[in-house]
């Protein structure tokens, strides 16, 4: 096998981290699950869970990562627990199944980007989405949308992902700034900020039980944590730079582009008196793409928009691939190039189903959240803050400059509080999955 790849630099580290973190959540159901349930007031509960379970998780997978210097899987065996090689295997397979339908959701990208040129979706944005999200165009471009990932990852870690990375993440702040500033002049704007922003407690209160699953879940997922990406990118750092300073700069930045998104598209919809209180495909397919069609300029701007949307989607399926490509390159002698085409190539089947019918991406999508992702992250808290232990922290506090009791609060953060957390989010979500009429768990047959 040849010589392992490293990042160029720290900042194509934290630059690609944070493109596996800033994707299509930040911008697909961010901003409307915070408008949906309290404005603000879910605001602070995703932060929380943001800052409170996400970072100590992403340290965690840091360590085990830079500890390591392999893929996801064979770092358990090489820190020398061989037996919870099924944590890696469990997060390997979670990327595997998220990627698989997360493409689909990019070809459907794809389209808008084309439809925003020739105007196409600006007079019936809900048929044009019913048309288009579903059958042999929608199967056509979630291939193509792999093909594009496929080359991006066999390109390499310097070459192909280090530099997409460069390129894509100062792109998405910087063309979503741009649409921020042309949102705050548009009529209405100002109810859509106090919309979005202000909180609402009652809200809060009455979906308590279904905001707190999602606002930790949606950490997980916006954050790329229990699907083996953090892991990996940590694996190829060459140094002994501050793992505590990265992870805050990954989750700060992620939430900010979260919170920009929201400025943007909730006062684009205000602007166009429509009715922000949707989610998911409906959320940016239909609700935003449709208030292009009135605005000046619209087919600019939703070029724009689904430009900035592209590039995140982007930049996070490039991580998922790279998880199961780095474990095939780390345990086998097989080029890059042959087995990005080979295991992008099984994706890509794997997505077959949601491409041909949205009911079964709903519920990869719900089985991703509500049960692949928290235990993943438990099985990750519990290795690296119970069974690794001391030496997790000595990883954890190389070249950060920060003294030993940093280290001992985060371990015990992550003993204690994170882990129930984690134990409580997923106790939420099986009650989803397996309880009522209609359990979430039995697919669309």
């Amino acid at each position: 096998m040849s010589e392992r790849e490293t990042w160029a630099t720290r900042a194509g580290f934290i630059l690609a981290a944070v493109g596996s973190a800033v994707g299509l959540g930040n911008i697909w159901q961010f901003p409307f699950k915070t408008a949906q349930f309290g404005g603000a007031s879910f605001l602070i509960v995703y932060l929380i869970a943001a800052l409170g379970i996400g970072l100590p998780t992403i340290l965690a997978e840091f360590v085990i990562g830079r500890k390591s210097n392999l893929n996801t899987i064979s770092a358990f065996e090489k820190l020398g627990y061989k037996n919870w090689r099924i944590v890696g295997a469990l997060g390997l397979f979670t990327g595997f199944w998220i990627l698989s339908y997360y493409s689909v959701v990019g070809g459907w990208v794809l389209r808008y980007l084309g439809g925003s040129v020739t105007g196409a979706y600006f007079g019936a944005p809900a048929e044009y989405f019913g048309q288009i999200s579903a059958g042999m165009d929608a199967l056509v471009l979630h291939a193509v949308f792999m093909a594009l990932v496929i080359g991006i990852v066999a390109a390499g870690i310097e070459d192909g992902i280090e530099k997409a990375t460069k390129l894509m993440v100062p792109s998405i702040v910087v063309i979503l700034g741009a649409l921020a500033i042309f949102a705050f002049t548009l009529p209405g704007a100002s109810e859509g900020y106090a919309y979005f922003l202000s909180p609402n407690f009652d809200a809060l209160a009455s979906n308590f039980g279904e905001i707190v699953p999602f606002a930790v879940g949606q950490a997980f997922f916006s954050l790329s944590l229990g699907m083996g990406a953090m892991i990996t990118y940590a694996s190829y750092i060459d140094g002994d730079e501050s793992l505590f300073g990265d992870g805050i700069t990954i989750v700060f930045l992620n939430s900010f582009v979260g919170i920009l998104a929201g400025l943007v598209v909730i006062p684009l919809l205000f602007a166009q008196g429509i009715d922000p209180n949707t989610s998911g495909a409906g959320a940016v397919f239909i609700s935003v793409a449709g208030a292009f069609g009135s605005l000046p300029a619209g087919r600019i701007i939703g070029v724009v928009f689904f430009a900035v949307v592209l590039i995140a989607a982007l930049s996070s399926a490039i991580s998922l691939l790279e998880v199961v490509v780095a474990w095939a390159i780390d345990n086998y002698d097989v080029s890059r190039p042959q087995v990005a085409t080979l295991l992008g190539g099984i994706i890509f089947l794997l997505g077959v189903p949601s491409a041909l019918d949205t009911a079964w991406l709903g519920w990869f999508d719900t089985l991703a959240y509500k049960f692949f992702l928290p235990v993943g992250v438990l099985g990750i808290l519990v290795f690296a803050a119970w069974v690794y232990g001391a030496p997790a922290i000595d990883e954890l506090m190389k070249g950060s400059g920060l003294g030993e009791g940093v280290g001992l609060t985060w371990l015990w953060l992550a003993r204690t509080l994170v882990i129930v957390a984690v134990v409580v989010t997923l106790a939420l979500g099986f009650q989803t999955l397996f309880l009522g009429e209609n359990p979430a768990i039995i697919p669309p047959l």
